[in-house]
């Protein structure tokens, strides 16, 4: 069996910089317009049903605002009268209004349990698109951003069960075959699971493909399924279609197509297999095992064998527990009773006082039952251990660490990511990079020919990691800093998205409510600067700028390109120019 290789990411130290002084809040004004929507966003709301944490990261905090890496300066969103609009700006002050670039075929309200409709901009000229109802659509756009060339047709579009969202997908041309691989997901309830919140996160991994150029007809030719209890922050596919990497809190498997009803009926077999054949009880005297005897038992179906460091049970002739007993027994002693249905076994202790850790040595099917006054026992030799005040003697000796010293945003929530990149082929994780503390942030598409970039803290940076699924020896490549953001966001309670500029001139988080703040790379200053405390020369200053849009209405989509920031509310698109300066 192959193991997964554990792998770390290097980060480059030219890219750090450890003098980094902080941002000075510019007051310069940044230019905004704002466009009033023929029709609102088709924003779709939690149902009752959908109350998990999971559902809100997957659905309740969808960007319905996408953005074409293709072509820059264009995005797309979904409005309730099942159009597409698209928006792709020129110039700021010659801007239009959103044009329809395709009109879905489904009448969307007509379905009560349908999700939010999802956009993926494949390749320069083939997107992927979800009604939000289960439906999967293939369409073939032409050249984008020609007006003379673009038109979308549907070359695929097929029923895939339960509604998903699309969150990645890629386009492969490989001896005449042309495919697209896309990475759908869902959240499905688990009836049979009693643990937790019931529900799981499916990632289907589906392939549609034309075998020729003289077939026009696409088809599905691979479908797997990943399943994991946590939404993935990051998962995408590889350039070449031969891997995915996933971002989440809890991992993913793949489950093998049609194997389900066995998987479970090997789950119910383990089930099974763990209820513990015996329970076994212990004070400084002796011990008590009771076991559960089947119905109508009787005397005569039991033997018990005691030894002075060994025991052997026989049930109706067959073995039920032999071997040897931790420490000795005074075997003469040692008696068995029937009692309620149970056999009561009960062991004298040749040291007494001495606490046995387990009964039979190296068996795994019994059960040790604590006494409550055994464990009050315990406590109160430990007590010398633990305080109840947080710093009793900071003066005695090395001053113990104080939690009230780390601030609310140096404290993670949640436990530790992984980062694990799968076969495709065999469907087995290849490399794992545990992220420990390195708290994921937001991803963006640098270069669309390659895997989408992701952002992630480390200590108080945002370092941005672009994969590379050719190089073995340098998968992940730290790309840019942005210094001191990991810090910087972690205080911004109301966050809904954060983005960076593909060109890494900036990086800008948007507030659920009109609020935008951006944050420049150090740029050379025109005048002569001074630190005031070391008294040398400043040569460069990171700018924070912060944007106030003139509405009530929530933010729904976000997306920055180099020159601007584009905001999605329910009635209106505001665009922030970016770029005011060299």
């Amino acid at each position: 069996m192959e193991v997964a290789a554990n792998c770390s990411l290097r980060v480059k130290r030219p890219l750090l910089d450890p003098r980094f002084e902080g941002y000075k809040l510019s007051l310069e004004p940044l230019p905004c317009y704002q466009l009033e929507l023929d029709a609102a966003v088709a924003e779709v709301k939690l149902r009752d049903d959908q109350y998990t944490l999971e559902h809100m990261h997957a659905f309740g905090m969808y960007n319905y605002l996408h953005c074409d890496s293709w072509y820059q300066d264009s995005v797309y969103y979904i409005d309730n009268l099942g159009r597409i609009m698209n928006l792709t700006v020129m110039l700021d002050t010659a801007l239009g209004k959103p044009l329809e670039v395709f009109r879905l075929p489904t009448d969307l309200t007509a379905y009560d349990n349908r999700l939010c409709a999802s956009i993926h901009f494949t390749s320069s000229t083939w997107v992927t698109l979800s009604d939000g109802t289960g439906r999967l659509y293939l369409i073939a756009t032409g050249e984008r951003g020609n007006s003379a060339s673009e038109k979308w047709e549907i070359m695929f579009n097929e029923e895939l069960g339960d509604p998903f969202i699309i969150i990645h997908s890629i386009s492969l041309l490989k001896a005449e075959e042309h495919s697209v691989a896309t990475l759908l997901l869902r959240i499905e309830k688990e009836e049979l699971d009693m643990k937790g919140s019931g529900f799981f996160v499916s990632l289907e991994w589906v392939t549609i493909s034309r075998k020729n150029k003289d077939n026009k007809k696409y088809e599905i030719t691979k479908r797997d399924i990943l399943r994991g209890k946590s939404v993935p922050h990051y998962a995408a596919i590889e350039p070449d279609g031969n891997g995915l990497m996933i971002v989440s809190y809890k991992s993913f498997t793949f489950v093998p197509v049609g194997q389900d009803v066995e998987e479970k009926k090997d789950e119910d077999m383990s089930d099974k297999i763990k209820e513990p054949l015996y329970y076994w009880q212990q004070t400084e005297e002796d011990l008590t095992v009771t076991i559960r005897l089947p119905e109508e038992s009787t005397k005569e179906d039991i033997q018990v064998q005691f030894l002075p460091d060994h025991v052997n049970i026989v049930l109706k002739g067959q073995r039920f527990l032999e071997g040897k007993l931790y420490s000795s027994v005074d075997h003469e002693s040692s008696t068995w009773i029937i009692k309620e249905n149970s056999l009561e076994i009960s062991l004298i202790k040749k040291n007494e006082g001495l606490t046995w850790p387990e009964l039979v040595v190296g068996d795994k099917q019994g059960e040790f039952i604590r006494d409550s006054a055994q464990c009050a026992a315990i406590a109160e030799r430990l007590m010398h251990l633990t305080s109840e005040q947080l710093n009793p003697d900071p003066d005695k000796g090395k001053p113990p660490c104080n939690a009230q010293e780390l601030e609310e945003c140096d404290i993670f929530f949640e436990e530790s990511s992984s980062l694990c990149r799968f076969d495709g082929s065999t469907l087995k994780t290849t490399h794992v990079v545990n992220l420990g503390s390195n708290q994921y942030l937001f991803s963006v598409i640098v270069d669309p020919k390659e895997m989408p970039c992701f952002c992630l803290r480390h200590d108080v940076d945002a370092l941005l990691w672009q994969p590379h699924s050719s190089k073995q020896d340098e998968m992940w490549e730290h790309i840019a800093t942005f210094n001191a953001l990991g810090y910087v966001q972690a205080s911004k309670r109301d966050k809904k998205f954060f983005a960076c500029a593909p060109n890494y001139s900036y990086a800008a988080l948007c507030e659920c409510l009109r609020r935008v703040f951006i944050y420049r790379q150090p740029t050379p200053m025109s005048t002569v600067l001074y630190n005031r405390k070391e008294g040398r020369q400043v040569g460069q200053v990171a700018k924070q700028q912060v944007a106030s849009l003139e509405t009530n209405d929530p933010i729904v989509g976000f997306q920055a390109t180099n020159e601007r920031l584009f905001v999605l509310t329910t009635r209106n698109l505001f665009l922030i120019k970016v770029k005011t300066e060299n």
